[in-house]
């Protein structure tokens, strides 16, 4: 992966490793001179025409469905991962029941579902395993109950980094007739995904961590077939088909866009998904979710190993490559002063949860490993 760590100079100083793109990726170089001609643009903006504000949304949607396999035409532009979310739980039609999730979610897969109780919808927390793990046996024991109508989960668990089996949970869904919805910020880009045959509803994720992009792109993928389904809960001028002619905006006509689109209800950030582009594009050139998803398991065989040989910490993601993604969530017995080694040592982490959690990208190299390794060892 040394193409991609190239974009990051300041990443061969020595002076810091950054494991934390579980929090916010940084910009590899040509996004940020991507990001300089926008600016340059946008002091002018004379110079900036409506297919050029077009074709940057447009270009965005494309990357985003390649990295999940999808069309383009699911794909709608938001802003982070809770848009996507609130809009499964204010779109979907969804009749008075439960829906399902972990206890120990990221709170955007909690609170949108948890506002539904008006309407006679409860969200239903299924406690972890014994391993402090979600229990997705008990989950789909659950789905199959009669009073679910939908499962929100993350494709990667925050914390503790555990990757949840789509596939397994996808066809339980599918069986019970049960709305399939997935939070994907923390693998989307660095784990391959068919939304297509996992049979996902809606899929939600921010781009501004392992995409390596701007705070405030991301998009939701609304499968095909559920465009005229979901209603969407916010509605301006430009998700409207009459809005297509910037010379006419006041020929009213209340027709949605085909697609996706009709989800985009405002004007977009158009110069930070002209960076979110080029970000993505540098991770397609090193090969693209798979080829990244490898360089990561590599790294994360020699912490597994690492923590295995320990008394002192306990690894908390599971050791199973299947079952873990890029982040990697280490307890140790004194988590205060293991932080503050790592820090005095230039490793840049967070601790999660009450465990020290390492999230290396596909720029990261057994080196950036073996440092904070020995700076937690001490």
């Amino acid at each position: 992966m040394s193409q991609l760590r190239a974009h990051f100079p300041w990443m061969s100083s020595g002076r810091e490793v950054y494991l934390n793109a579980a929090s916010v990726g940084p910009h590899p170089t040509p996004a940020v001179e991507m990001g300089r001609e926008w600016l340059d643009l946008r002091a002018a903006p004379h110079h900036i025409s409506i297919p050029h504000l077009v074709n940057a949304a447009q270009h965005a949607r494309e990357r985003f469905a390649t990295m999940i396999g999808a069309d383009s035409t699911e794909i709608a532009l938001m802003p982070n991962t809770t848009y996507g979310l609130n809009l499964a739980a204010r779109g979907l039609p969804l009749r008075p029941g439960t829906i399902l999730t972990f206890d120990g979610e990221f709170p955007s897969c909690v609170y949108p579902f948890m506002a539904l109780g008006s309407r006679g919808i409860a969200l239903e927390r299924v406690p972890p395993a014994d391993d402090g793990l979600p229990d997705e046996a008990e989950l789909i024991r659950r789905i199959g109950r009669g009073d679910v109508v939908a499962v929100v989960i993350s494709w990667v668990q925050y914390a503790s980094g555990y990757v949840a089996d789509l596939a397994r949970i996808g066809e339980a869904c599918r069986a019970a007739d049960v709305f399939f919805i997935v939070d994907g910020i923390q693998a989307c880009g660095v784990r391959p995904i068919d939304v297509h045959a996992l049979g996902i509803d809606i899929f939600a994720s921010g781009a501004q961590k392992w995409m390596l992009s701007p705070w405030g792109t991301g998009f939701v993928y609304v499968r095909q077939g559920l465009h005229e389904v979901v209603q969407a809960p916010d509605v301006g001028w430009a998700c409207m088909t009459a809005s297509a002619d910037y010379a006419w905006l006041t020929q009213y006509d209340f027709t949605f866009l085909p697609d996706a689109r009709r989800f985009e209800v405002v004007t977009l950030a158009y110069h930070d998904f002209a960076v979110a582009v080029q970000a993505v594009d540098c991770m397609l050139e090193a090969g693209g979710p798979a080829a990244i998803a490898e360089h990561i398991a590599v790294l994360g065989d020699r912490i597994v190993e690492w923590v295995s040989g320990r008394d002192d910490m306990r690894l908390w993601t599971p050791a199973d490559r299947e079952r873990r993604a890029g982040v990697f969530a280490i307890v140790p017995d004194d988590l205060s002063g293991t932080m503050a080694r790592l820090k005095a040592a230039g490793v840049v982490c967070v601790p999660r949860e009450g465990a020290v959690r390492l999230a290396p990208h596909a720029y990261n190299t057994m080196d950036d490993i073996e440092q904070a390794l020995s700076a937690m060892a001490g």
